[in-house]
């Protein structure tokens, strides 16, 4: 084959060689803009799983750039003054010129052609001159070839939030530095890192509102060197800062991360009489923010895939299909940890608030590809000095005895997981962080609840969670979604749900918690096994929305908009409702405002189009479920907690979205809310949600760590070290699961045993029913005590018959 590569940066450089070495037959040409062994740039950073894939694909320069590299395994943070260390990440180092300069001391050794100081300005041109079989695109971030094909490429483009320089420093860092600096304009932050025996390349960031306000977008690049000096002065300990990038002038040194994203990476064109495929690698094709520093990684392996697919096959076309089928599998992988890791970094103002050891731990596990026990594996000293650490502030917080073993000075005794912490909510104590999601069963009779919630409920309320979540119960007939669900709006409803309450109580360490809701235009369906919101084939009831909506067009009941006489009737059946929760001795109170339901449909403004005072902007629109809200608070115990469930993101363009979520969270917590139970979806049948582990876990995240409310975490949490991770970062205050408990009742106990973790169960003392079973445990020494002449049997009836 005759292949151009156009760009001579590692992605170009290292399929050259593969391709050369592969084939000595094949004639290579690799065109670079810049002159002979010179480039821009400080260091390139690798794990040590990437320098395994170099050795496998070409030992010789793997050597070569191995024998160069600066290996570190801890990773330092430094904020509010602390430092904050964790070890064994396992990195590498080595400057950029120097890692290129080896590139092409390679393909000159197997005979690839180095074409040095060349702009490609017409690859067409280019391809004919060189009667080119293959064209490599790998031109970069900026690449003209991605931008002349657009139409072929499709790409995405999303330019971030924050502006960033690169610098270099002759000060040695032995570790992965961080440092986070809070100014009076805002807070930076300096990746850092050691490259050379003399030389740490020196990134800083700050958000683009930061870095005008403090007058960077006015100041010369010396300027600009001299703040960025005088801001780190106590990192740098005398040291200067400089910069390689003379060619950039005042503050275009300061750069904005473009995410690039590209729906296709082959573009196939006429040459002459032949059809030339050109190929996206690297940068051209896709980007991965440097705070996880792959984007190198991804070009080396991009070029380690094409070559593996034309080692298969000698045909063009299934090669290339193969190499982005495979490669675009591994890039997105890879891009959605970045794109978590880069939004940690736009928002570290979010984090502020976090004591040092907390931030940094979630900082560290930014891009949920690094989990707990991932850093037990590297460091397992400092993961458990953190549990310790953790464990200690929430006892004190939950008004228990911190362990004297669990101290700082002298620690000899392990504390327990972050899950397994306890939780104070108002007045009551959760024995650890894990609750049983609201799950339907479709189970009740005429709104009953029966045998098989007890069982269903009991269950789980056995199986280890801190507390169970009994399913969407419906406030009135007319409110129900199926005529198979729950209710609370009659006597009979509370005395069922009271049997259920005490056994939870009576039997197990787990506190039980309700959700009330409203079905509105999703209601008068049949069961999900019948067909899932599909409509009852008779004795249908009216449904009641914000405005008319029909669920499903054309099939779904046409609900109609309510009148302000039903907004107080509902109103009104939601007190009751919470009236009746207290009389059955429930702990907690969820409002459901998601997913479509009533009080959903006035939050979205897909399904909210009143032109009254309940419709317009975000805060009218909550003004209807926030009502309902304050007046069941209002009947509601003050010792008890309520939270509310919202979708966070309808997943549907002008739909809710996590900036309208994080308003939301704080107009209920002005109300009275303790805790904000973020889901999302199923508002619209348009909808087109991400899924992935732990999906709905940054809504939380941004709920609990900006609007200032506890949060609770749903979606994908599957296993301990989900939960561990999520509870450990601050990024929820309980994690809710649901399918997982679904298939084993006690998945919380199971999960326990895997991690080794025994103190699962609760001191009895604690426990969320304490006065109920007070009263139980005084009423048996009451019968005991004017019972002394029966017999063990009589008295044993006797006490059951209490």
């Amino acid at each position: 084959m005759n292949i151009v590569c156009i760009g001579g940066g590692p992605a170009g450089l290292y399929f050259g060689l593969l391709m050369k070495k592969q084939n000595p037959g094949h004639q290579i040409t690799v065109i670079e803009r810049n002159r002979p062994y010179d480039t821009f740039g400080w260091g390139v950073v690798f794990s040590d799983q990437t320098l395994g894939n170099l050795a496998l694909a070409d030992e010789t320069s793997a050597r070569a750039i191995q024998s160069s590299f600066n290996h570190w395994d801890d990773i330092d943070t430094y904020f509010k003054g602390e430092k904050v260390s964790s070890g064994g990440h396992g990195f590498c180092g080595i400057g950029r010129k120097h890692l290129l300069n080896i590139l092409q001391q390679r393909c000159e050794e197997l005979g690839v052609a180095l074409v040095f100081e060349t702009e490609v300005e017409d690859d067409q041109a280019i391809a004919a001159r060189y009667q080119a079989d293959l064209v490599i695109a790998a031109d970069g971030l900026n690449s003209r070839i991605r931008t002349r094909y657009v139409a072929s490429y499709q790409p995405q483009i999303d330019a971030r939030r924050c502006r960033f320089v690169w610098l270099g420093t002759r000060k040695k860092f032995e570790a992965f530095t961080f440092a986070f600096k809070q100014t009076e304009h805002g807070w930076f932050q300096a990746h850092i890192y050691q490259y050379d025996g003399v030389t740490s390349t020196f990134i800083v960031e700050t958000p683009e509102t930061v870095w005008r306000a403090a007058g960077l977008e006015q100041m010369t690049a010396e300027q600009s060197i001299a703040f960025c000096e005088q801001l780190f002065a106590d990192i740098l300990g005398g040291h200067s800062l400089m910069s390689n990038a003379a060619h950039l002038r005042g503050s275009a040194m300061w750069m904005v991360f473009p995410r690039i994203v590209c729906q296709r990476w082959v573009h196939w064109q006429e040459i002459g009489q032949r059809c030339v495929p050109v190929v996206l690698m690297g940068d051209a094709a896709h980007t991965a923010h440097y705070s996880i520093g792959s984007g190198t990684k991804l070009a080396l392996e991009d070029a380690i895939e094409l070559a593996r697919c034309f080692a298969h096959t000698d045909d063009t076309a299934s090669a290339l299909e193969t190499y982005q089928r495979v490669r675009a599998v591994e890039v997105i992988k890879l891009q959605s940890a970045a794109r978590n890791s880069m939004e940690w970094f736009e928002n570290v103002e979010r984090y502020t608030a976090l004591e040092a050891p907390q931030f940094a731990y979630s900082m560290l596990t930014r891009s949920q590809r690094l989990s707990h026990e991932n850093l037990r594996l590297r460091d397992a000293a400092y993961v458990e000095d953190y549990e310790r650490w953790f464990a200690r502030r929430a006892y004190a917080a939950a008004g228990l005895a911190v362990p004297v073993t669990w101290g700082a000075a002298t620690p000899n005794e392990t504390a327990p997981p972050p899950m397994f912490t306890p939780l104070k909510v108002r007045e009551l104590v959760l024995k650890n962080r894990i609750v049983v999601s609201p799950m339907a069963q479709y189970s009740a009779v005429d709104g009953t609840v029966g045998d098989y919630h007890l069982a269903h409920l009991g269950a789980r309320a056995l199986g280890g969670a801190a507390m169970v979540f009994a399913e969407m119960t419906c406030v009135s007939a007319d409110a129900r979604i199926t005529p198979h669900c729950p209710g609370l709006y009659a006597p009979e409803h509370t005395q069922a749900w009271r049997r259920i309450v005490d056994f939870v109580h009576q039997h197990s360490d787990a506190g039980i918690a309700i959700q009330l809701g409203h079905a509105g235009a999703k209601g008068s369906t049949r069961a999900m096994w019948d067909g899932i919101d599909q409509p009852l084939e008779r004795d249908n009831w009216p449904l009641v929305s914000a405005s008319p909506q029909q669920y499903l067009r054309g099939v779904s009941q046409l609900a109609r908009a309510m009148t302000r006489e039903d907004m107080a009737r509902i109103r009104d059946d939601f007190v009751r409702a919470t009236q009746a929760a207290e009389q059955a001795g429930f702990d907690w109170v969820e409002l459901h405002c998601a997913h479509g339901y009533l009080l959903s449909s006035f939050i979205s403004p897909l399904t909210n189009r009143r032109e009254d005072e309940y419709g317009g902007s975000l805060e009218n629109r909550c003004r209807y479920p926030l009502q309902v809200f304050a007046a069941m608070r209002a009947v509601w115990p003050q010792h008890k907690p309520m939270s509310v469930r919202i979708s966070a993101h309808d997943w549907v363009d002008g739909g809710i979205t996590p900036d309208d979520a994080v308003q939301i969270a704080r107009m209920f917590k002005a109300a009275g809310a303790d805790m904000i139970d973020c889901s999302s979806g199923q508002v619209s049948k348009a909808e087109q949600p991400v899924y992935g582990r732990m999906f709905q876990t940054p809504f939380a995240d941004r709920i609990r760590n900006e609007a200032g409310i506890g949060a609770i975490a749903v979606g994908s949490i599957f296993e301990a070290d989900h939960a561990n991770g999520i509870i450990a970062a601050g990024r929820a205050d309980l994690c809710a699961v649901g399918r997982p408990h679904l298939a084993n009742p006690a998945w919380t106990l199971m999960e326990a045993a895997k991690i080794g973790y025994s103190g699962v169960h609760w001191p009895r003392q604690y426990l969320p029913g304490k006065q109920q079973l007070e009263r139980n445990l005084e009423r048996e020494r009451q019968l005991a005590a004017s019972s002394s002449g029966l017999s063990p049997q009589q008295l044993a009836a006797r006490l059951l018959e209490s």
